[in-house]
């Protein structure tokens, strides 16, 4: 299986737009003088591919054009003919579905998600009707929890990867005007699990706020395991901006306690990834950073490539 990270930062990039935090004023500052020790960052972007050929991604980032020219192996083979077979959805969060709109020229997708949020993107979003002008521009297709299913193209072809999905939590986006009564409990947030035909497994788990005994378990033995690294500290956003909610309250574990609480975990090389612009582990001279580093964590990076 060959992933490539096409971006490793939370919603608003790194650094963010509008943002004048320590982080993103030293980012933006270090393109002229190099003082700072940590790389600008896209939204988080996951590319996957069994033979290098046809490729999903995980998620679809509002990036996601970009993202695309920076990686030659995401680029068209000929006159519309991208090597993008499809996307699985883990959220409906804006950061993870405003990319589908940006695909919207014409090729045939397969796109999988819950339940719940294909109802939120098809029936309560019309502009998500731009991706079924013409038959068959996108084939939606629900995912189930709790076995492996084959990745397929829009006609069927099998990709020869496998994916499993892992519900999390009913924190529905905030934008969702749906009564969240009449939507699944558990389906607003997935972990995502890929298998290749050799059994290889990546864990992709960007956004988690508890850890359950069976989401441990499914993590367990992963030959990589990329975790949500959002947030640091609980109180984070409190911190630098002096109001906010807190990590959990966002549905995030922060780093300090994923550390704590994965400390034994058995799996091949794990990775934060998903961080947010404040996140001090962001800077590779922080004790922070150092910290991460020694408990045999890495911090990904955008345009890395990885092979299972």
């Amino acid at each position: 299986m060959r992933i490539q990270i096409l971006g490793s930062a939370a919603g608003g990039r790194f650094p963010q737009w509008n943002c004048g935090c320590g982080n993103c004023a030293a980012v933006r500052e270090n393109a002229r003088e190099k003082k700072f020790a940590g790389k600008a960052r896209t939204q988080a972007q996951l590319a996957l591919s069994a033979d290098g050929s046809t490729w999903f991604l995980a998620g679809a980032s509002p990036d996601l054009p970009f993202q695309i020219e920076s990686s030659p192996a995401l680029h068209p083979r000929s006159l519309r003919d991208s090597p993008i077979a499809g996307v699985v959805l883990g959220s409906a969060d804006l950061d993870h579905v405003v990319g589908l709109l940006l695909l919207r020229e014409l090729q045939p997708l397969r796109v999988y998600a819950a339940p719940s949020i294909l109802r939120i993107l098809r029936e309560e979003n019309s502009m998500f009707g731009m991706l079924n002008r013409v038959e068959p521009q996108v084939v939606w297709t629900s995912m189930n929890s709790g076995a492996l299913f084959p990745l397929l193209s829009a006609d069927g072809k099998n990709s020869g990867l496998r994916c499993e999905v892992h519900y999390l939590s009913g924190r529905y986006p905030k934008y969702v005007k749906t009564n969240t009564a009449n939507l699944a409990a558990d389906e607003a947030t997935a972990a995502l699990f890929f298998e290749s035909a050799s059994g290889k497994r990546l864990a992709y788990v960007p956004a988690v706020g508890s850890l359950s005994d069976t989401l441990l378990a499914k993590i367990h033995r992963a030959d990589l395991l990329l975790f949500d690294g959002t947030f640091w500290s609980d109180d984070e956003l409190l911190r630098v901006q002096g109001s906010g909610e807190t990590a959990h309250q966002m549905g995030h574990i922060p780093v300090e306690e994923s550390l704590r609480l994965l400390k034994n975990i058995k799996v091949g090389r794990k990775m934060f990834v998903h961080l947010n612009n404040t996140n001090p582990i962001l800077n590779e001279a922080s004790p922070e950073h150092q910290a991460v580093r020694q408990a045999g964590w890495e911090v990904a990076e955008d345009n890395w490539q990885l092979e299972l």
